[in-house]
């Protein structure tokens, strides 16, 4: 039993915005994770660091979870600053029902289990996402409750933070989550969201007790990294 993480895979099987049009690393895209994806088998778990899907709708991302669900194994995701599909828990675990995606699980305001250790996340926040509005304000606010619901629900078991923002990065950083992975022990987090030339800037390795890994599709080759 193993346990993968990547980030942004940008499915679009059933829309018109597929990746390949930015050429370089994303031409075939595809066809990458389709090799790269290989290497997870049945009795394994997988961490989707969010950006799944461009479709704006459940029904309009079916062939999109079509070719999550085709992955061995349980997958959990977390959500993405793209992931427009994205409606209530409860929607989404009909949707699944419906279509036979019995192996596609959300990781939002909870922890999963992988063995004795517990997978914690959420959306996170990240420079780009302006705080002076009162609306963003709020928003962010809900990201913190979210993520410390979840490192709450880990209880005193070891924990993996997996995230779609980096909360790290070159000359930037978010205190408020980087105090919640320091307050509740947790030595290693994952996150995406990095592309191309950004990935240069990403914060790698340990810093303050815990190590930082970028794992967006296009920096990992299109292939998951194994985390346990």
């Amino acid at each position: 039993m193993a346990l993968y993480a990547i980030g942004d895979l940008h499915l679009s099987l059933g829309g018109d915005k597929p990746m390949d049009v930015f050429g370089g690393a994303w031409t075939g895209y595809v066809e990458k994770l389709r090799r790269g994806l290989e290497v997870i088998g049945p009795a394994d778990t997988t961490v989707l660091l969010g950006d799944v899907s461009w479709a704006m709708g459940l029904e309009r991302a079916r062939e999109d979870f079509a070719f999550l669900a085709a992955i061995p194994g349980r997958k959990l995701i977390v959500k993405g600053n793209h992931d427009y599909w994205w409606s209530t828990a409860a929607k989404f675990e009909k949707f699944c029902r419906e279509n036979g995606f019995e192996n596609l699980e959300l990781l939002h305001n909870n922890c999963h289990l992988c063995g004795e250790t517990a997978l914690c996340g959420s959306r996170g926040w990240f420079f780009e996402e302006d705080r002076a509005g009162t609306h963003n304000e709020k928003v962010y606010k809900r990201e913190l409750i979210r993520l410390e619901a979840s490192l709450q629900a880990a209880g005193e078991r070891e924990k993996l933070c997996f995230l779609h923002y980096p909360p790290r990065y070159r000359g930037y950083q978010c205190p408020e989550i980087l105090e919640l992975l320091r307050r509740y022990g947790v030595r290693h987090c994952y996150y995406g969201h990095l592309h191309g030339e950004s990935c240069r800037l990403a914060i790698q390795g340990a810093v303050d007790g815990c190590e930082f890994h970028l794992v967006s599709a296009d920096f990992v080759r299109f292939t998951p990294v194994r985390v346990l």
